[in-house]
């Protein structure tokens, strides 16, 4: 059971993460940084594969505005919330 617990407090650690990094890499689209800075490179690919997968099968973009980020934050919240929460509660 202690396994379970850390294991649920390690998964939401890693989706909060990535959230995060979902987060900078989208704000960092906005502002159009260097292409070929080392740490933008790092958030592009971090997200960009998640990314792309939701663009290529659901077309979320409304007037110019991507709504893909937000979709996988909210996926992403209610994976935490439901899965890692339940494991977390076996604790």
């Amino acid at each position: 059971m202690i396994i379970i617990g850390a294991i649920g407090k390690i998964l939401h650690m890693i989706i909060t993460a990535y959230i995060w990094i979902i987060i900078i890499a989208t704000i960092l689209s906005w502002v159009r940084p260097d292409p070929y800075n080392p740490i933008v490179q790092v958030f592009y690919r971090l997200s960009f594969p998640v990314l792309d997968f939701l663009r290529r099968k659901i077309p979320l973009s409304f007037n110019g505005i991507d709504f893909s980020p937000l979709l996988l934050i909210i996926a992403l919240e209610l994976l935490d919330m439901t899965l890692i929460q339940m494991m977390m509660r076996l604790y």
